[in-house]
């Protein structure tokens, strides 16, 4: 049992991290009221431009570094076409996670199954490692830094005059509006801090936790991180402790395969998704003010409309 547990919480950061990054980019964004729905298609180009960058003789930080860029690019689209011209914030959000899987999977697949050296944890994760060497072994500075990013990122919102200002943005746009705040400037700010986010969660994925490129393989984070900010409340504390039990709960299955376990494998890879359904049916039985949903979370804001 032991063992056991020592091995589930080795590579819990390795799964808990791509949640907690690309939930708090969402934080950021839906809190200045855009609700984004695109993280899903942000992780995949970040995962796939990051793995690529490193197979084509880059350094690893550099992959993490195109991976992110590549993402803000593809958020500024969303971005552009949600603040600026006033598209559909949902359909626009579908549209990016098409956009996003498609363009992976038709730019990454002459890349995919090459594995390379990405960015390796503080320990040794070898069968003769103690067990403080196995959890350092999936302990990088990507994880250091989400941590840092949940401590940092409360106290901005809730401690600076900029946070306040993009919250008033999204709890009453024209209230912000009449207080000087340039209400599209801050939201497209707020869409593309997102997409960074998100993009090093992608690029986390493939460069520290994998080390290879596989189609498809955010495998549904990006819904999961959709879920996990309503259940933390648009509260990064709180996304956290989310990142930690959805995280959790996917690291369960290579962990009792491994050691032979005899459960339903298939049922047990459901088990995160059906968490997120869990917290989208108690969320919206709660009620939107339960839910600590941002007042203006997914509507447009037009001038005119100021009272």
């Amino acid at each position: 049992m032991t063992s056991f547990l020592i091995g589930w919480l080795a590579i819990l950061p390795s799964y808990a991290t791509p949640l907690l990054l690309a939930s708090l980019g969402l934080i950021l964004c839906e809190r200045a009221g855009v609700l984004n729905l695109g993280p899903e298609g942000l992780m995949a180009v970040g995962a796939m431009t990051g793995a690529v960058t490193v197979l084509l003789g880059a350094d690893p930080w550099l992959g993490i570094a195109t991976g992110v860029g590549a993402a803000v690019l593809l958020s500024l689209v969303f971005g552009v076409a949600v603040v600026v011209f006033r598209v559909d914030q949902t359909l626009a959000g579908l549209g990016i996670v098409a956009i996003g899987l498609g363009v992976t999977g038709a730019l990454g697949r002459p890349f995919v199954q090459q594995t390379f050296e990405g960015i390796g944890g503080f320990g040794a994760a070898g069968g003769g490692a103690s067990g403080a060497e196995r959890l350092l072994a999936h302990i990088d500075p990507v994880v250091c830094v989400a941590l840092l990013l949940v401590a940092g990122l409360w106290w901005w919102l809730t401690r600076t005059r900029a946070g306040l200002r993009l919250r008033a943005v999204g709890e009453d746009p024209a209230t912000a509006d009449v207080a000087g705040v340039d209400v599209q400037a801050t939201q497209l700010a707020a869409v593309v801090a997102c997409g960074v986010l998100c993009g090093l969660a992608g690029a986390y994925l493939s460069v520290a936790a994998s080390h290879v490129w596989v189609e498809g393989m955010v495998a549904g984070r990006g819904w999961i991180a959709v879920a996990l900010v309503i259940f933390a409340r648009w509260e990064p504390r709180r996304a956290l402790l989310g990142a930690v039990i959805f995280g959790g709960a996917d690291a369960l299955v290579p962990r009792l395969q491994a050691i032979g376990a005899e459960v339903p494998t298939y049922l047990m890879m459901m088990l995160p998704y059906l968490l997120t359904l869990a917290v989208l049916v108690g969320a919206s039985l709660a009620g939107r003010r339960a839910a600590a949903e941002p007042e203006h979370l997914g509507a447009v804001y037009l001038r005119q409309d100021k009272h």
